[in-house]
Protein backbone atom coordinates (compact mmCIF):
# COMPACT_ATOMS: atom_id res chain seq x y z
CA UNK A 1 0.00 0.00 0.00
CA UNK A 2 1.41 3.37 -1.01
CA UNK A 3 1.28 6.43 1.24
CA UNK A 4 -1.52 8.90 0.51
CA UNK A 5 -0.56 11.65 -1.89
CA UNK A 6 0.78 14.86 -0.37
CA UNK A 7 -1.62 17.76 -0.25
CA UNK A 8 -0.63 20.70 -2.35
CA UNK A 9 -1.79 24.20 -1.53
CA UNK A 10 -2.72 26.15 -4.63
CA UNK A 11 -2.80 29.93 -4.26
CA UNK A 12 -2.98 32.84 -6.56
CA UNK A 13 0.19 34.91 -6.92
CA UNK A 14 -1.93 38.06 -6.41
CA UNK A 15 -2.57 37.20 -2.76
CA UNK A 16 0.94 38.26 -1.87
CA UNK A 17 0.42 41.80 -3.17
CA UNK A 18 -0.88 44.37 -0.74
CA UNK A 19 -4.47 45.46 -1.10
CA UNK A 20 -4.71 48.92 -2.49
CA UNK A 21 -6.49 51.33 -0.17
CA UNK A 22 -9.65 52.94 -1.48
CA UNK A 23 -9.03 56.22 -3.21
CA UNK A 24 -11.01 58.72 -1.15
CA UNK A 25 -9.65 62.18 -1.75
CA UNK A 26 -12.81 63.86 -0.40
CA UNK A 27 -12.31 62.30 3.00
CA UNK A 28 -8.64 63.20 2.86
CA UNK A 29 -9.59 66.83 2.17
CA UNK A 30 -11.71 66.87 5.31
CA UNK A 31 -9.08 65.11 7.44
CA UNK A 32 -6.36 67.48 6.31
CA UNK A 33 -8.67 70.48 6.87
CA UNK A 34 -8.07 72.02 3.49
CA UNK A 35 -10.25 74.75 2.03
CA UNK A 36 -12.25 72.19 0.09
CA UNK A 37 -12.70 70.06 3.21
CA UNK A 38 -13.96 73.10 5.12
CA UNK A 39 -16.39 73.82 2.29
CA UNK A 40 -17.72 70.26 2.53
CA UNK A 41 -18.18 70.52 6.28
CA UNK A 42 -19.84 73.94 6.10
CA UNK A 43 -22.26 72.55 3.54
CA UNK A 44 -23.20 69.64 5.80
CA UNK A 45 -23.55 71.85 8.87
CA UNK A 46 -25.65 74.37 6.94
CA UNK A 47 -27.97 71.59 5.80
CA UNK A 48 -28.34 70.26 9.34
CA UNK A 49 -28.98 73.77 10.69
CA UNK A 50 -31.67 74.36 8.07
CA UNK A 51 -33.37 71.09 9.07
CA UNK A 52 -33.23 71.97 12.77
CA UNK A 53 -34.65 75.47 12.21
CA UNK A 54 -37.45 74.00 10.10
CA UNK A 55 -38.31 71.49 12.83
CA UNK A 56 -38.30 74.20 15.51
CA UNK A 57 -40.50 76.42 13.35
CA UNK A 58 -43.03 73.64 12.84
CA UNK A 59 -43.09 72.95 16.59
CA UNK A 60 -43.44 76.64 17.42
CA UNK A 61 -46.33 77.02 14.99
CA UNK A 62 -48.17 73.91 16.18
CA UNK A 63 -47.40 73.41 19.86
CA UNK A 64 -46.29 76.94 20.73
CA UNK A 65 -49.49 78.57 19.54
CA UNK A 66 -51.79 76.45 21.72
CA UNK A 67 -51.55 78.79 24.75
CA UNK A 68 -52.16 81.75 22.45
CA UNK A 69 -55.27 80.10 21.01
CA UNK A 70 -56.66 79.48 24.48
CA UNK A 71 -55.85 83.04 25.56
CA UNK A 72 -57.62 84.52 22.51
CA UNK A 73 -60.60 82.16 22.74
CA UNK A 74 -61.29 81.60 26.46
CA UNK A 75 -64.48 79.68 25.61
CA UNK A 76 -62.30 76.79 24.35
CA UNK A 77 -60.99 76.31 27.89
CA UNK A 78 -64.51 75.55 29.11
CA UNK A 79 -65.03 72.67 26.66
CA UNK A 80 -64.74 69.24 28.27
CA UNK A 81 -64.09 65.93 26.55
CA UNK A 82 -65.12 63.04 28.82
CA UNK A 83 -64.73 65.27 31.89
CA UNK A 84 -61.23 66.37 30.86
CA UNK A 85 -60.77 70.05 29.91
CA UNK A 86 -59.83 70.53 26.26
CA UNK A 87 -56.57 72.43 26.99
CA UNK A 88 -55.33 69.61 29.23
CA UNK A 89 -56.24 67.03 26.62
CA UNK A 90 -54.51 68.89 23.79
CA UNK A 91 -51.38 69.73 25.77
CA UNK A 92 -51.22 66.41 27.64
CA UNK A 93 -52.04 64.05 24.79
CA UNK A 94 -52.32 65.87 21.47
CA UNK A 95 -48.83 67.32 21.51
CA UNK A 96 -47.02 63.98 21.49
CA UNK A 97 -48.04 62.82 18.00
CA UNK A 98 -46.78 66.16 16.66
CA UNK A 99 -43.48 65.77 18.53
CA UNK A 100 -43.04 62.20 17.27
CA UNK A 101 -43.85 63.18 13.68
CA UNK A 102 -41.42 66.12 13.70
CA UNK A 103 -38.70 64.01 15.33
CA UNK A 104 -39.23 61.21 12.78
CA UNK A 105 -39.02 63.70 9.91
CA UNK A 106 -35.91 65.35 11.35
CA UNK A 107 -34.04 62.06 11.84
CA UNK A 108 -34.92 60.81 8.36
CA UNK A 109 -33.92 64.10 6.75
CA UNK A 110 -30.64 64.30 8.68
CA UNK A 111 -29.77 60.72 7.74
CA UNK A 112 -30.56 61.44 4.09
CA UNK A 113 -28.39 64.57 4.19
CA UNK A 114 -25.50 62.65 5.74
CA UNK A 115 -25.88 59.83 3.22
CA UNK A 116 -25.84 62.32 0.35
CA UNK A 117 -22.82 64.02 1.90
CA UNK A 118 -21.01 60.69 2.14
CA UNK A 119 -21.75 59.94 -1.50
CA UNK A 120 -20.46 63.33 -2.62
CA UNK A 121 -17.30 63.09 -0.54
CA UNK A 122 -16.74 59.46 -1.51
CA UNK A 123 -16.91 60.01 -5.24
CA UNK A 124 -14.89 63.25 -5.28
Amino acid sequence: MSPPPQRVRVTSPRLASAARPANRPGVREIDEQTDLGELYMRSLLRTQLRLAVTALTVLALTVGTLPLVFAVQPRLATIRVVTVPLPWLLIGVGVYPVLVAVAWWLVRSAERAERDFGEIVGRR
